[in-house]
């Protein structure tokens, strides 16, 4: 019986036999670490109207950034499956400040246009997103500050605790199957988000933890528009939460109450 084409790949590129690790910490894929290479198999059916998943965008953004020392290095990619080298590091935690540097990098960062989706710009465009998904009864949204769009910039989507990694050399980005063109303000506000840090680590942010990321991004125009935005930023990710409570994750329904 042949191989399917990523474990033919991983023959390729690792012949000598390795056990299969799971590695944990994902929601959404699962992954193995094979000796110096981790193996990313993409659920097809886990997207959501908030977080897309797409593994030949993942394949994209990790050829375009590990150059650049934001994501892992990629050695092979198929249609629901990739494989790139694993980087020694633990699931980032403590000091926001060279996160925020390290977004701004990203942030700053030139690629082709139309390398990845464009997502919702502009303080109308980002309630209408939030709105198209938003269950029945959720809280109203906040008013619009009326905020125009901002030139289209490199954006991760989903740099929460979980999907960052603190290595040797800093910070460093994985879980790419979501990225996207659009508002610096989008990555921020998802990495203060009291939600999204309360779901990949239990907890709640400490004291100070917006302002501390605000205040170390190099940006400053930046960070004052993202504290205009927070509101609308926490509004659709309650959305969100909400959406999945509605399909039955528990943990979303309790996510949905956390500020």
């Amino acid at each position: 019986m042949p191989q399917d084409p990523a474990s033919a790949a991983l023959a390729r590129l690792h012949p000598a036999p390795a056990a299969w690790e799971p590695l944990p910490g994902g929601r959404t894929n699962r992954l193995w670490r094979i000796g110096p290479l981790v193996l990313k198999r993409h659920d097809p059916a886990a997207v959501s109207p908030l977080f897309p998943n797409d593994p030949l965008a993942e394949a994209r953004a990790l050829t375009l950034f590990a150059p650049h020392g934001l994501a892992p290095r990629l050695r092979a990619a198929g249609e629901d499956w990739l494989i790139y080298e694993h980087v020694e590091g633990t699931p980032w935690r403590g000091d926001p400040a060279p996160v925020a540097r390290m977004l701004h990098r990203l942030h700053s960062t030139p690629v082709p246009d139309g390398t990845f989706r464009p997502l919702p710009n502009g303080s109308a465009a980002l309630l209408a997103h939030a709105a198209s998904f938003a269950p029945p009864g959720l809280t109203p949204p906040p008013p619009d500050p009326q905020l125009p769009p901002v030139p289209p910039r490199p954006v991760h989507a989903d740099p929460v605790p979980g999907n960052i990694l603190a290595t040797a050399e800093g910070p460093l980005l994985i879980d790419w199957q979501c990225p996207g063109l659009g508002d610096p303000a989008e990555d921020l506000a998802t990495l203060i988000s009291p939600a999204m840090m309360w779901l990949y680590t239990g907890a709640k942010p400490p004291e100070g933890w917006a302002e501390a990321i605000l205040a170390a991004y190099p940006d400053a125009a930046t960070a004052d528009r993202t504290r205009t935005l927070l509101p609308l930023y926490h509004w659709r990710i309650r959305a969100h939460c909400a959406w999945k409570a509605a399909r039955g994750d528990a943990d979303y329904a309790t996510a949905l109450h956390i500020t």
